[in-house]
Formats: C-alpha cells, structure tokens, sequence
C-alpha cells in the first residue's frame, strides 16, 4: 500500500490531467484511457482512484469546491472582526486583493463548471453546496437586510464577465464599482 504522499501526488496528477482534458476538449473528449495517459500513469492506477469517468468529473469538482471553500475563508480570516466583515472579504475576493492565483483558478474552474454542467448538471452539486454555506455566512454578516448579498452578486457578475470574456472593466471602473459597493459597507446611521 503506498504511502499517503504518493497516493495524494498520483490523485492530484490524475485530477490535474482531467482538468486540462476537459478544459481543452470538455467532458465529451474525456476518456478513462486518455485520463492515465495524460497523468502518466496505469489504467488500473487511475481505476484505484477513480472508478468511472463520473468518479473522476466528482473528483475535480470536490477539488474545486474545496479550493473555492478555502479561498473565501481565507479572505474571511484577512478582515477584520465585525459586522461588514464578510461583505469586505467578498470586495477583496472580487477585486483581487487577496489570492493572486484566484483568478487563475477561477477561469480554469469556469471552464470545467461549464463542461460539466452541459454533461450533467448533478455534478456541479459539491459547488452548489459551498455557496449556499457562503450565502448563508453573507446573510449573517451583520449588514442591513440586502447589503452583502448586493456585494455577493456584484461579485457573481464580475465572475461571469470574466468567466463569458462578456467584459473586461478597466482599471478605473474597477475603481468606481469598488468604491460604490463599499459604501454599502459603511454603518448605517
């Protein structure tokens, strides 16, 4: 049995290979044959981790929850403590004050949530399950009614801009809609 380190860099090697199948070809181009050859392992090393080509779609978007998980807690854990605390945590995240690699993630996570959701829609559900923890953090943060979840979609827009090349803000409206959405974090007197 081998150890745990070798297991975790052949599992991360296998979801790495998918990842770049899937995004270059989508999930009609991914094969279980093409996913070992690209990992530069076995068959039979790839079925050890992922059974079915659905085991493997699951394994990338678990990977790609957790990271979005980890991301927003960490930009969380960078504010400080307070009402507001979350909405400044989204600011941060969508304008990219925190996580350089965030946005690099985010466009390679958008082509597989795209992918897989035109493969089946059920996959996506890990995601939907770490938003609706987010969303429900944002509906606590202690803001008047409405406040952080306008941040939230603001931020969900911008991710879609992206995600779509719909638009791209320059530096200055960046600028102006930073400026804008942080009022709504301003107390309310």
């Amino acid at each position: 049995m081998p150890d745990g380190s070798v297991t975790i860099d052949v599992r991360t090697r296998i979801l790495d290979a998918t990842e770049a199948i899937v995004r270059a070809h989508g999930v009609s181009g991914l094969t279980l044959e093409k996913a070992a050859r690209e990992a530069g392992v076995s068959k039979g090393g790839l079925l050890y981790h992922f059974a079915s080509k659905e085991a493997l779609l699951s394994g990338l978007l678990a990977r790609m929850a957790d990271w979005l998980e980890h991301d927003f807690e960490a930009s969380v854990a960078a504010q400080p403590e307070g009402p507001g605390r979350i909405g400044r945590a989204m600011l941060a995240w969508a304008f990219g004050q925190t996580h350089e690699a965030m946005n690099e993630r985010c466009d390679r996570s958008a082509a597989v949530f795209l992918a897989t959701f035109h493969h089946d829609p059920a996959l996506l559900d890990p995601v939907r399950a770490v938003i609706a923890r987010i969303r429900a953090v944002v509906a606590a943060d202690g803001l008047p009614p409405g406040h952080a979840g306008v941040i939230m979609a603001a931020s969900d827009g911008l991710f879609m801009a992206r995600t779509f090349g719909l638009y791209t803000p320059t530096e200055q409206e960046r600028h102006d809609m930073q400026a804008a959405l942080s009022r709504l974090l301003e107390p309310v007197v």
